[in-house]
C-alpha cells in the first residue's frame, strides 16, 4: 500500500520517470507499471479455501442445487452421504447457494395514515385454563395501524368467523377509535378462503365502510407488520407471566399494550405509537353508529332435554318452550337464547369444550313439567258419557227371530 502511493507521487508530483522511481525504491519496472494502471491501491483477497473432504463432495451437492434450490442443507447432508460437522457444511452450501437460487427482493412498503389496518390470528401456546382447569391455547387476535404501529389484541374463545368479527369490532371500537381503508388478512378459514369471504364477512364490512384485503398464499412480507408484532409478543409479553383465566390473560394484555408496547418508540419508524395513532384516526373515517352483527347465531327446535349446544358446549333452556323454534346467540362472552321476543336462556360463555351449564331455575321447571306429565290423567278419563242401551227384544218381534217355546 505505502509503495503504491510513493510511486504514484513520485510519477504525478516529482514528475520521475518509471525507470527513476524503480531505482530510487528498489522495485521492478514491472511493479511501478503495474502500480501506475491500477485504479486503486492493491488488495489482497484469500483465495476460498477448499478442503479435500469438501472438494470430494462438492459435484454432487452443485448437482442437487441445480435440481432443487431452495432444498435445505440438513437434506443435501442426508442426500450426499455427509457424516461430518453439520455447522462446517451449512456454512459451504450457503457460500454455493446463489450461484442457484434466484434473488427475490421485497420492497420497503410505505404505510400511509389511515390507509390500512393489518390482522392475524395467533396460537401462544398452552398457556391459559379453560372452564375445567385444562390449559389450552386459545387463538390471540392481533391488530395493528400500518403507519403508527399501535397494537392491539385479545384472546377470543375460538377461530369461527363469529367470533374473529366480534374481536376485530371490539379492537376497532375500543382500541383503534376508527374505522381504515382496509382490513389485510391472510387466509384463514374464518375471514374467507379461495378468494370468497366467509358468511358475514362482506356484511360487516359495509356497516364499516372500508374493504378487506387477503394476503396471497406463503406471502408473510405483506403482513409483516402485524407478523412482527406476533414476535414482540411472543418474546416481550408472555415470558415470566402465568394466567388463571382468558379473562385475566386479556386484562394483563391490555394493561402491558396501553402501558409499555404502544409507549415505546418503536425501532422502526422511531414514533411512539400511542402519539401516532393520532394522525391514524384523523386519516380513519369514523365508527358506524350502528354496531355491525357479531358472534353466532343458530336457530333450532328445542329437543326435549331443554339443552342447545354452542361451540363445543351444553346450555340449558327453559323447558316451556321444549318443541318451539328458538334463538340461539353466541357473543364473546355470554350465550342466549330467545323464543320469539321471550329470552329463554342467558349464560356466561365457557371457553373450550365438553361443558354442561345448568340454570337451577331452568332445572326446577323441567322437574315441575315432568311430574305434570307424570301424574296427568289417562287418555279420555276425563269423559263421563252415559250409553242407552237399546233392548233388543222389539227387533225379535219385527222379525220374528225370537226363541221358539
Amino acid at each position: 500500500m505505502e509503495d503504491w502511493a510513493e510511486i504514484r507521487r513520485l510519477y504525478r508530483s516529482e514528475r520521475l520517470s518509471q525507470a527513476a522511481i524503480a531505482r530510487r525504491l528498489s522495485l521492478s519496472r514491472n511493479t511501478v507499471a503495474k502500480a501506475l494502471l491500477a485504479d486503486g491501491p492493491p488488495r489482497y483477497e484469500r483465495a476460498p479455501v477448499k478442503t479435500s473432504a469438501w472438494a470430494q463432495i462438492e459435484p454432487a451437492v452443485r448437482a442437487l442445487l441445480t435440481d432443487f434450490p431452495t432444498m435445505p442443507a440438513t437434506v443435501i447432508a442426508e442426500r450426499v452421504g455427509w457424516i461430518g460437522g453439520h455447522s462446517w457444511f451449512a456454512e459451504n452450501v450457503t457460500r454455493i447457494r446463489p450461484e442457484y437460487a434466484p434473488p427475490d427482493p421485497c420492497d420497503r412498503l410505505v404505510h400511509l395514515a389511515g390507509e390500512q389496518v393489518q390482522c392475524d390470528l395467533w396460537f401462544p401456546g398452552q398457556l391459559v385454563p379453560d372452564h375445567a382447569g385444562v390449559l389450552r391455547s386459545f387463538p390471540l387476535l392481533v391488530i395493528v395501524a400500518a403507519h403508527s404501529r399501535f397494537i392491539a389484541a385479545m384472546m377470543i374463545p375460538s377461530r369461527v368467523t363469529g367470533d374473529l368479527l366480534a374481536g376485530m369490532w371490539q379492537l376497532i371500537a375500543r382500541d383503534i377509535g376508527g374505522v381504515p381503508r382496509s382490513l389485510l388478512w391472510d387466509n384463514e378459514s374464518g375471514i374467507g378462503q379461495r378468494r370468497r369471504l366467509a358468511q358475514g364477512v362482506a356484511g360487516f364490512c359495509g356497516v364499516l365502510g372500508t374493504r378487506l384485503i387477503q394476503a396471497r398464499p406463503y406471502d408473510p412480507e405483506t403482513k409483516g407488520v402485524v407478523e412482527r408484532a406476533n414476535g414482540y409478543l411472543d418474546t416481550s409479553f408472555l415470558p415470566g407471566r402465568t394466567f388463571a383465566s382468558p379473562e385475566d390473560f386479556n386484562a394483563q394484555l391490555h394493561d402491558w399494550l396501553g402501558s409499555y408496547a404502544n409507549r415505546r418508540i418503536h425501532a422502526g419508524t422511531r414514533m411512539i405509537p400511542a402519539d401516532a395513532l393520532v394522525a391514524d384516526r384523523k386519516a380513519m373515517a369514523s365508527l358506524p353508529p350502528v354496531a355491525p352483527v357479531t358472534g353466532t347465531t343458530v336457530t333450532t327446535r328445542l329437543g326435549r332435554d331443554y339443552y342447545v349446544s354452542i361451540g363445543g358446549n351444553a346450555y340449558s333452556v327453559h323447558p316451556e318452550v321444549i318443541g318451539r323454534m328458538i334463538t340461539v346467540r353466541a357473543s364473546l362472552d355470554r350465550v342466549t337464547a330467545l323464543c320469539g321476543d321471550r329470552v329463554v336462556a342467558d349464560h356466561e360463555r365457557l371457553w373450550g369444550t365438553a361443558g354442561l351449564v345448568s340454570d337451577l331455575e331452568h332445572v326446577a321447571a323441567a322437574a315441575v313439567l315432568r311430574e305434570q306429565f307424570r301424574t296427568r290423567p289417562a287418555a279420555g278419563a276425563h269423559l263421563d258419557v252415559s250409553v242407552e242401551v237399546a233392548d233388543l227384544s222389539a227387533y225379535d218381534a219385527i222379525f220374528g227371530t225370537g226363541e221358539v217355546a
